[in-house]
């Protein structure tokens, strides 16, 4: 017996497909405060971009390489951020990311894996930065 054929328009989830078409959130931001960068072994890059004001998240960016999966994980994690405080971004989980797109194939977990760390690489650079304001000049 042949399974049956996957539709991928009618076989996700709404969210799933808002995230993995979405595109306003791709491209670099100007003077990031944090900044992140992950590449996964599946050969996926993320580079992920926030803009934090009085400890909130304002904002967040992002530039990719990779499947549409990556890119439904890397717009779930920056629509989770927006708007929390750091601390509360610290608590994005992967699992928060899988089970808001509902649908992502569990073969590409890895995905949601690829844009938490990018997330939390940005917040490591923006906590790091605000230790050490005089090195962002040193910065490209």
């Amino acid at each position: 017996m042949t399974p049956p054929k996957f539709d991928f328009w009618q076989d996700h989830s709404k969210t799933y497909l808002e995230m993995a078409c979405q595109t306003e959130r791709i491209g670099c931001m100007q003077n990031p405060d944090g900044y992140g960068k992950r590449k996964g072994e599946c050969g996926d890059t993320i580079e992920m971009f926030i803009n934090v004001r009085d400890d909130y998240i304002q904002a967040v960016s992002f530039m990719i390489n990779g499947c549409i999966n990556t890119v439904a994980c890397a717009n779930t994690a920056a629509l989770l951020a927006e708007g929390k405080t750091v601390a509360q971004a610290w608590e994005i989980s992967v699992e928060n990311i899988i089970a808001y797109l509902e649908t992502l194939p569990s073969q590409d977990s890895h995905c949601a894996e690829l844009a938490v760390g990018a997330l939390y690489m940005a917040l490591s650079d923006y906590i790091r930065m605000k230790k050490e304001p005089w090195k962002r000049i040193y910065k490209k």
